[in-house]
């Protein structure tokens, strides 16, 4: 059965190959990005891009109020709009680290009120929330990006039981290391905050491991726009789904092992 979907951050990686493949499936595909741009493939597809700030409250009314006068309804919301803020707790300015919280938490948050009176009329509806394997377990230099994840992880799971009763599906989407343009984003934030300073010693080491590892290769994109099919297409979706490279190894570690052993690893790799 078609659905109508509202996927952020579709300008590029996860988010415009789970677009493109739901559109092919027949169902009814809105995207929202900043860089409105680079979706016009998905609308020579046959998808509605709309170009929205998910950090400005207008831009999040009007992308809802244009998809509810066209449609009359929000089948899927998948809040996957993000970036990871990176650098020393010390160097980065609180301004920023609001910055982050504004797009991986509260920007989601406020889309999220607008979407689930709609779902709630309908007693119909799946959000999907994208955390990250960073959601559960911690690296050095990214304190403020784990913490909006792991403030995610608790939101999400609120939300869940608190739509439960109006039969409105909550998920966790947590992927682990994906080919997309968050490695090059992480890497332009930490050595622009911490690649001069008192830190600069395990910054190089963490440049250099972190190159390395995207080198070896990540998941492929079309594996979250499979997990993200199998979600939209399911009566009764998981709660979680942990995908990618590294995502089930490395969360298994940091819920058995423990904090000291969990950090040797991680510095070990650095």
């Amino acid at each position: 059965m078609s659905k109508v979907i509202l996927i952020t951050g579709a300008s590029s990686g996860m988010g415009k190959t789970a677009a493109l493949k739901l559109i092919e499936q027949g169902h009814k595909v809105y995207t929202a990005a900043r860089r409105i741009e680079q979706m016009q493939d998905i609308k020579a597809l046959g998808g509605f891009p709309l170009q929205m700030d998910i950090s400005q409250e207008a831009d999040v009314q009007k992308t809802v109020d244009t998809i509810i006068q066209a449609e009359g309804k929000i089948d899927v919301l998948w809040n996957n709009a993000g970036y990871g803020l990176y650098g020393s707790v010390e160097e980065i300015p609180v301004s920023e680290a609001r910055k982050q919280f504004e797009v991986n938490l509260f920007g989601l948050a406020s889309l999220t009120q607008k979407v689930t009176p709609y779902m709630r009329s309908a007693k119909s509806g799946t959000i999907i929330n994208t955390s990250s394997m960073g959601g559960k377990m911690y690296t050095p230099m990214g304190a403020w990006y784990h913490a909006t994840k792991h403030a995610l992880e608790g939101w999400s799971d609120c939300l869940r039981l608190e739509l439960q009763p109006f039969n409105i599906k909550v998920v966790v989407l947590e992927p682990g290391l994906i080919e997309t343009e968050f490695g090059s984003v992480m890497l332009d934030s930490i050595s622009a905050f911490s690649g001069k300073g008192p830190y600069k010693g395990i910054v190089d080491k963490l440049v250099v491991a972190t190159h390395k590892m995207y080198e070896q290769g990540g998941t492929k994109t079309a594996v979250i726009a499979d997990t993200i099919v199998k979600i939209v297409n399911s009566a009764n979706p998981k709660t979680r789904y942990r995908v990618g490279k590294w995502a089930k190894p490395m969360v298994w570690m940091r819920v058995y092992l423990g904090d000291r052993l969990f950090d040797r690893i991680v510095m070990s790799q650095i």
